[in-house]
């Protein structure tokens, strides 16, 4: 017998993912990475019974594909409205795909009283094929470090996780006109990168497990930010063939530039982008320079500041019973 409450509503924040240690798995797993979930983009939906089957809100064709495999996979009725609230924008970096996903997934598990898992749903909903991050991110939010594939993976397993410190603020740079590599295009990318150097991932996994996570267990922004844009750089530069650049919009390149200069660490590119980011230690700093990059990149229509700041928890998921 299937169990069914009246209304679950569901948080999905969105993650930024601050790059791969292995892509060409040279020391025995596949990729592996580091991310951070984020508070000011989210999709946040809700599940209710209807007499057919409806899905509103923005991404809803994405949405309603989700529903139809989640549905079919754990063999429930679909007699549902799904309305979206917010959506967190699609192809530009932030884990839409994912958070879609594990929204949808976790909202019928709850609906349903399936008893399922964040990594049941993610691994029926094909998540995790690459990245760890959106996984986790969901299950526990702050930064999130993951092993990687192994032969063995059905998801990438979570090796850290820890609370990103309260004032450290991120600057968001968005080109409202691109998107990053997606779907085939993403797959195909991947398979055209030349190999990814051995001793380069060793230094990555060097400089991420003794440099970068004490320093944010520490508290030592500035640390923290040397590794991760020595690490952005290092893939960047790897996916420059594929992506046009280390950046992929060269708008974004400039400003990220900008925002060094003006003391901004962290300097990288969230997955194929084409968001840029970095950190600044404290709110009024970090929003003073929110402001003056919209001002000083003004000329460029397409591009957009946000100042956004780390959830140190995971994903919502809300119940009210019939």
């Amino acid at each position: 017998m299937i169990v069914q409450y009246s209304k679950v509503s569901v948080i999905a924040p969105a993650r930024l993912h601050m790059g791969f240690i292995d892509l060409s798995g040279s020391l025995g797993r596949h990729f592996g990475s580091i991310g951070v979930a984020l508070n000011e983009h989210a999709t946040r939906l809700s599940v209710t019974s209807a007499r057919q089957r409806i899905v509103t809100g923005p991404s809803a064709k994405r949405a309603d594909k989700c529903l139809t495999l989640m549905c079919q996979a754990l063999n429930v009725p679909d007699n549902l409205a799904i309305t979206i609230e917010s959506a967190i924008p699609e192809h530009v970096g932030l884990g839409s795909g994912t958070q879609m996903s594990l929204a949808i997934g976790s909202g019928l598990n709850a609906f349903y009283d399936l008893g399922l898992t964040v990594r049941d749903i993610a691994a029926l909903m094909d998540r995790g094929l690459r990245s760890g991050i959106g996984i986790g991110v969901f299950e526990q939010g702050g930064l999130v470090v993951d092993g990687g594939r192994g032969e063995k993976t059905i998801t990438p397993p979570v090796l850290v996780h820890l609370d990103i410190p309260d004032s450290w603020r991120f600057i968001l740079v968005l080109d409202q006109r691109g998107q990053g590599l997606h779907g085939q295009q993403e797959i195909e990318a991947f398979k055209l990168l030349p190999p990814f150097p051995k001793q380069e991932a060793e230094r990555l996994c060097y400089l991420l497990l003794m440099q970068g996570l004490p320093a944010v267990a520490e508290n030592d922004l500035t640390k923290f930010g040397e590794v991760i844009t020595q690490l952005q750089r290092s893939v960047g530069e790897h996916f420059s063939a594929a992506q046009g650049g280390v950046f992929t919009s060269p708008e974004v390149a400039e400003a990220m530039r900008w925002l060094s200069e003006q003391g901004a660490v962290a300097i990288g590119q969230t997955s194929w982008g084409p968001t840029g980011f970095c950190v600044l230690d404290g709110v009024v700093l970090a929003e003073t320079i929110t402001r003056e990059a919209r001002q000083k990149f003004a000329h460029f229509d397409n591009l957009s500041f946000v100042t956004a700041s780390a959830r140190n928890s995971g994903g919502d998921i809300f119940v009210i019973n019939s």
